[in-house]
């Protein structure tokens, strides 16, 4: 049982340092604390991504108000491109992973350069063709959240990767619901099942729901990667901060992962080595109900079934039953077939 999975933890820092280079770096160190394997940001030209006329989603309008246009939040949020490669560098140097998702093409040759592990395609660009063969040429490991579509348009997004020059092989499935926060109903963790025909690399699961027992959940159902956001201070102004964990609760949320994995094991059903010595203690003997006298036969009247576990088995006890007791036997004491 030592062929333990290894789930993938992506900290989700996303755009809650509010376009505050400072506080994008304590995020990193926040997220190596609390153990994650990787820290994800939002990578973003504003004006490429969002036109002037484009509504604000209504968990936004709630957490930011109404008066600025989703383009001037976006702004406002943002960090600038070039603060990428030092924040790259920064994570190599703490011993973190680093990635962050592109909106644009621009932001896509922007974090070309910095040798990220995985791409990583937000729920969005699911439907965006130019911006998936840009990302399927890059011929790297993808990870594709597929939040807000149907089946059919998570193959043919699959489709155009593979088409790109990015096989199956390389790609992951994230299972998601973009709604900040996700309603429990709404989760639907099973229909990973269902990604799981597709035939990639693998499935996991981006979660938006509060706290962390949906991740948690998502991880025995065999995701291998979990995605989640987080932010350093809830009550932060912001699009994504309230539906974020802090940084206690990422802590809670990848220890209740990796006891998950621990405890997963493998399909054989046998005896761990912690119970092994429970057999002796739980287990029941063959036992005599009275003294016994050499030379009497065993029977129901003089044998019965009692703890220890480390005579004979109750399981031979037809083949006990008539047998000849080979020498006295006190009663609770183990019976055994030979001459003591």
């Amino acid at each position: 049982m030592n062929d333990q999975p290894h789930t993938i933890i992506i900290a989700e820092a996303g755009v809650n340092h509010n376009g505050d280079y400072d506080r994008a770096v304590n995020m990193i160190y926040a997220a190596k604390e609390a153990g994650a394997d990787y820290i994800k940001f939002q990578t973003a030209v504003p004006e490429l991504v969002i036109s002037a006329i484009a509504p604000k989603a209504e968990y936004q309008k709630k957490t930011t108000g109404e008066e600025e246009s989703q383009l001037e939040m976006c702004r406002r949020i943002h960090l600038r491109l070039g603060d990428y490669a030092p924040l790259a560098a920064l994570c190599r140097e703490v011993g973190i992973g680093f990635m962050s998702t592109p909106f644009d093409l621009v932001s896509i040759d922007c974090l070309a350069e910095l040798n990220m592990d995985y791409w990583k395609i937000p729920s969005g660009e699911i439907t965006n063709l130019p911006y998936l063969r840009k990302i399927g040429a890059m011929n790297g490991r993808v990870i594709l959240s597929t939040g807000m579509s149907e089946l059919y348009e998570v193959e043919a997004a699959v489709k155009i990767l593979e088409a790109s020059g990015t096989s199956r092989s390389n790609i992951i499935l994230l299972h998601c619901n973009t709604q900040y926060p996700t309603p429990y109903r709404d989760v639907n963790l099973k229909a990973m099942n269902t990604l799981g025909s597709l035939g990639c690399a693998g499935v996991g699961y981006s979660d938006h729901t509060c706290g962390i027992e949906i991740p948690v959940a998502a991880v025995a159902l065999g995701a291998v990667v979990i995605e989640k956001h987080f932010t350093l201070d809830k009550s932060l102004p912001g699009p994504d901060h309230k539906a974020s964990l802090d940084t206690d609760e990422l802590k809670s949320m990848v220890g209740a992962i990796r006891n998950v994995e621990s405890s997963l094991g493998v399909e054989m059903k046998s005896v761990s080595p912690s119970e092994r010595p429970n057999i002796e203690v739980a287990r029941k003997s063959i036992v005599a109900s009275r003294n016994i006298k050499a030379g009497e036969l065993f029977s129901e009247d003089n044998i019965t079934v009692k703890r220890p576990g480390n005579g004979i088995s109750p399981m031979l006890w037809d083949e006990v039953i008539g047998q000849v007791a080979p020498c006295d036997f006190i009663e609770d004491s183990l019976i055994t077939l030979k001459k003591q």
